[in-house]
């Protein structure tokens, strides 16, 4: 009788581990997988045989919050988001070892929680990293970083796909993201970047202005 062949991506997700952790239980024998050509496929028996003996709570899980800015530390959005990760960590069945938060803009690549977290990737410290939306881990890049984690063994477990809130962290990440372009341009104490701040500052304010009126 035909029996299904999966391949790693598949288990992957299906084992909620990473791609390079399901090539690893292969190399180790941990796995029964069949080679099919370039590729490695695992019988339905097998993954089967592994759901039932995988304990969730031996998956060691990182959760990484971030906002912005101190205003909304004090609105207590970064408590609000570590509460919502933690409930979904609990319905995992994820045991959670370290919680690790940043209050820097998503652009900021020397973030010190962001860069404690690479620390224990490196340290093979956690199996996998939770964060409530893509964007709270990198603005932008996060395919680059997903697959850096999943070369050391961890999966980014992304509890939603879009961010709908957030309109002021966009704004700012916006504003970085331009008047760093125009001052390595034109420099920043030349006439011209100061003009480009000061539109941008105004088109900013204005804004702002017609979300509080409305």
């Amino acid at each position: 009788m035909y029996e299904k062949l999966y391949r790693t991506r598949e288990v992957a997700e299906l084992l909620n581990i990473s791609v390079s952790g399901v090539k690893k239980w292969i190399k180790e024998g941990k796995i029964r997988a069949i080679r099919v050509g370039r590729f490695w496929m695992i019988p339905e028996s097998e993954v089967k045989r592994i759901l039932l003996s995988i304990n969730p709570s031996e998956m060691r899980a990182v959760i990484y919050a971030r906002v912005s800015s101190h205003k909304q530390r004090k609105d207590r959005n970064l408590d609000r988001q570590i509460e919502r990760l933690r409930s979904y960590c609990s319905a995992k069945g994820y045991k959670v070892v370290d919680v690790i938060t940043d209050v820097a803009s998503g652009l900021n690549e020397e973030r010190s929680g962001l860069l404690k977290l690479f620390n224990l990737i490196i340290g093979k410290q956690i199996d996998v990293v939770v964060v409530e939306f893509k964007d709270r881990l990198t603005r932008f890049g996060f395919e680059y970083l997903r697959r850096w984690f999943e070369s050391h063994g961890v999966k980014i477990d992304v509890v939603e796909e879009s961010e709908k809130g957030y309109i002021e962290e966009l704004v700012e990440d916006f504003i970085s993201i331009v008047t760093s372009f125009a001052a390595k341009i034109y420099g920043k104490h030349s006439r011209r970047f100061k003009k480009i701040k000061k539109v941008i500052e105004e088109v900013v304010r204005s804004e702002q202005d017609n979300r509080e009126n409305n």
